[in-house]
């Protein structure tokens, strides 16, 4: 029996750390979207977050949406041609990219660029006991720390989004048009004749907002958590991107679902 209670301990003390660590990141979360109309008043804070998150991301993405165009094209291109499609090559690249590859690879790119960037510094000053300083002098190290940075990645993620679907449409024209040969003008126009503005970019918009919005959220939440020890940090910062990748490929079916059945 004594067995069976400790057990029924240590289950009940796990399941009541992790229930208190969901309410403490309710809390957290609600904290931050208050605070947005002040990090807008300082709009200068949030700006610098978007440079650091946003531009230095940008190679990554781009190289990363330039290949992810070559190989949709390719693919693409032979998958097409078996049913006398291959003019339809330009619509499937941009439905690709725009409705699902853009906003997903960015947002688990990003989860591994800037969301571990995120944890290692906010883990890094809890451990310099530079967030506890800040509650000493009376500032609110959440105003002032955490919320410009989640603001900067909410609006940085849709911008490298973007960028993402671009170069990848300029890739898979160059494999498609220039590599293999398909028209340009068919290429082009079946694009722009096929892709909705609201349904399908306004659906990929969307969804790179809410991956911003969860991966930012994940990467500040694990970093403020972090135990404040190296150990500690770097676990937080392995989490960020297993919890953010996870996240992100879970909310990408779910929002689907309900964009695509309304």
């Amino acid at each position: 029996m004594s067995a069976i209670a400790s057990l029924m301990a240590e289950v009940g003390y796990a399941v009541r750390s992790k229930l208190a660590e969901i309410g403490y990141g309710a809390v957290l979360f609600a904290r931050l979207l208050a605070y947005g109309g002040a990090c807008l008043r300082r709009f200068g804070l949030v700006r610098d977050q978007v440079h650091f998150l946003g531009n230095y991301s940008l190679s990554i993405i781009a190289i990363s949406g330039l290949f992810v165009g070559f190989v949709l094209a390719l693919q693409g291109y032979y998958t097409l041609q078996r049913y006398g499609s291959a003019d339809a090559l330009g619509l499937l690249v941009a439905l690709s990219l725009v409705r699902e590859l853009g906003p997903v690879v960015t947002a688990l790119l990003f989860a591994g660029r800037a969301g571990t960037s995120l944890t290692a510094e906010i883990g890094l000053m809890k451990a310099g006991e530079q967030l506890s300083a800040m509650e000493m002098m009376a500032v609110d190290p959440v105003k002032r720390i955490l919320a410009p940075r989640f603001w900067g990645g909410v609006i940085a993620m849709p911008m490298l989004a973007a960028v993402f679907s671009a170069v990848g449409i300029i890739g898979g024209w160059a494999v498609g048009v220039l590599m293999i040969g398909i028209d340009g003008g068919s290429f082009w126009s079946q694009m722009q004749g096929g892709v909705d503005w609201w349904h399908d970019v306004g659906n990929g918009v969307v969804k790179s907002f809410v991956f911003g919005l969860t991966v930012t959220f994940v990467a500040l939440l694990q970093g403020y958590l972090a135990e404040p020890t190296p150990e500690g940090v770097s676990r937080a910062t392995t989490r960020t991107v297993v919890m953010g990748s996870l996240a992100v490929l879970g909310l990408d079916f779910i929002l689907t679902a309900l964009m695509f059945s309304i």
